[in-house]
């Protein structure tokens, strides 16, 4: 039954916030769809902009997970884990190790789901620093890279050409975090991506190279890119493995799941999100 379904629980969707311009009725006939719990979180954001980003994020958990399976939206159950981490409380048991992760940044909201794989999608703008330059940007976050990832910036082209440089390494770093359920605690530096001009990337943990994830970048305009981490079920943190049916995987299956290609995001809009529960 995985076999059958695992193409249909991928998704990779896409929302541009930008283009929602709602007015406080509209927003708060959106937020009404949500558990009570829910819309309590989405206002203790203080920015307009943030609490739009945040109710898209969660209206596209509740309607992936409706439209992958099937499951009426008065019955999800998505809950976190004491580190923050989204999960389904109450998935199909053939689903074993159904998981997905949100992100939201700028223009964006973005989803991404797997059925056997472990996954974290992280979105990033790369906008210039204000008041400061580049390079003092960019020192800000010297103990989070690695030497060699901080040479390859230092070799990039001018100053925009180094934070895409930076911003690519910092996207796969949240990715890798946000993946395996981890949170802000997580030692950035233990991660060292490597790559051909941004493809074939691998990541070196605790400067071991690993063979169980995958990555990949993507660009969503000149001023926002996203990155998809694919990995083991085993390299889950505690909290986050407790939610997985079977962290036990098939070598051949797991292989198999992890090789899939990625492909590019499929535009949603809000209107398709809140549409479902009409």
């Amino acid at each position: 039954m995985e076999e059958e379904h695992s193409g249909g629980v991928r998704r990779r969707w896409l929302v541009d916030v930008a283009r929602w311009h709602p007015s406080p009725a509209q927003f708060q006939a959106a937020a009404a769809l949500l558990p009570p719990h829910h819309r309590h979180a989405i206002a203790r954001f203080v920015k307009e902009e943030d609490r739009k980003r945040a109710l898209i994020s969660r209206l596209l958990q509740y309607s992936l997970v409706h439209r992958v399976l099937g499951i009426p939206i008065h019955q999800i159950d998505i809950r976190r884990t004491i580190e923050g981490k989204p999960y389904l409380e109450n998935g199909p048991p053939a689903f074993r190790n159904f998981n997905f992760n949100t992100s939201h940044q700028g223009d964006y909201v973005s989803i991404a789901s797997e059925l056997l794989c472990l996954v974290g999608l992280d979105i990033v703008c790369i906008s210039k620093p204000q008041g400061e330059t580049t390079v003092e940007f960019l020192k800000n976050f010297s103990s989070y890279l690695t030497v060699h990832e901080w040479d390859c910036i230092g070799r990039a082209a001018g100053s925009i050409g180094m934070l895409a440089e930076f911003y690519r390494y910092w996207c796969l770093k949240e990715a890798f975090v946000k993946a395996v359920g981890a949170g802000v605690g997580f030692g950035l530096h233990r991660l060292e991506f490597h790559h051909v001009e941004w493809s074939n990337i691998s990541v070196y943990i605790d400067g071991i190279k690993s063979k169980k994830w995958r990555f990949c970048l993507f660009k969503l305009d000149e001023m926002h890119l996203a990155s998809i981490a694919k990995g083991h079920p085993e390299d889950a943190i505690h909290s986050f493995k407790t939610t997985l049916s079977n962290v036990v995987v098939e070598e051949e299956e797991f292989y198999a799941a992890l090789e899939i290609p990625e492909e590019t995001f499929t535009l949603q809009t809000v209107e398709q999100l809140t549409q479902l529960y009409s």
